[in-house]
């Protein structure tokens, strides 16, 4: 399936992956190997939810890509500028809230692309609990990828129990924020209108569309 053209937008997302190749040229150069290794996965991973959605039939927005390339971007920088140590514990925690927001969007992505294409049915609540539950084990994987990275590496990712917690604390905002933002997108009257945008870009639906779109958005009220 072909997506259709994306917005102007997206010309931002690639200057963003070229400021992440630039960083991951500039740590090598440095002889810094390994954040310039960092960053040149970080860059392929900005590529890809396109690389996934390419053969379903499912295009994300070019907000989403764009969300993922600042948060990978954030973290990069994280590292090649130190911000994380010169403006700690404030750039941390924006990094931590921008990219839970982005996996939280994902989450909802994903429910409904489950939704339009398997037999799975899902009521609002239950969109709702699954993007709280996702975002919230990502972040837990992501603090358990630092533990042991200072336990095998001797790297000082982790600053003990309070900036652990305030990072899932963090995390968990940034659920909400995406959770919120599935609510209000579900309970709109053009619903399926965004449902089937999502899924299927090329379809444009009709009156009777509306009426018999299996998806029934009432069930979660």
């Amino acid at each position: 399936m072909a997506c259709p053209d994306p917005s102007r937008g997206i010309y931002v997302t690639y200057f963003i992956q070229g400021l992440i190749l630039l960083a991951a040229a500039s740590s090598i150069t440095a002889g810094e190997y390994f954040l310039g290794i960092s960053a040149g996965v970080a860059f392929l991973l900005t590529m890809a939810p396109s690389l996934m959605t390419r053969n379903l039939r499912l295009c994300l927005p070019w907000e989403v890509n764009l969300l993922v390339a600042v948060s990978l971007y954030l973290h990069v920088m994280g590292h090649v500028g130190e911000y994380y140590v010169t403006l700690a514990p404030y750039y941390d925690k924006l990094t931590h809230l921008v990219s839970s927001v982005t996996v939280a969007l994902i989450a909802f992505f994903l429910a409904v692309l489950a939704e339009h294409h398997g037999d799975i049915r899902l009521t609002r609540t239950a969109i709702i609990v699954f993007i709280l539950v996702s975002t919230l084990a990502a972040g837990t994987i992501w603090e358990i990828y630092e533990f042991v990275a200072d336990q095998i590496f001797g790297t000082n990712l982790q600053h003990g129990n309070i900036d652990t917690m305030s990072d899932l604390v963090v995390d968990l905002a940034g659920a909400v924020i995406g959770a919120v933002f599935a609510a209000i997108a579900l309970a709109r009257t053009e619903g399926h209108q965004f449902i089937r945008f999502f899924a299927d870009p090329t379809y444009h639906p009709e009156q009777g569309d509306l009426v018999s779109d299996p998806i029934d958005l009432a069930r979660g009220r």
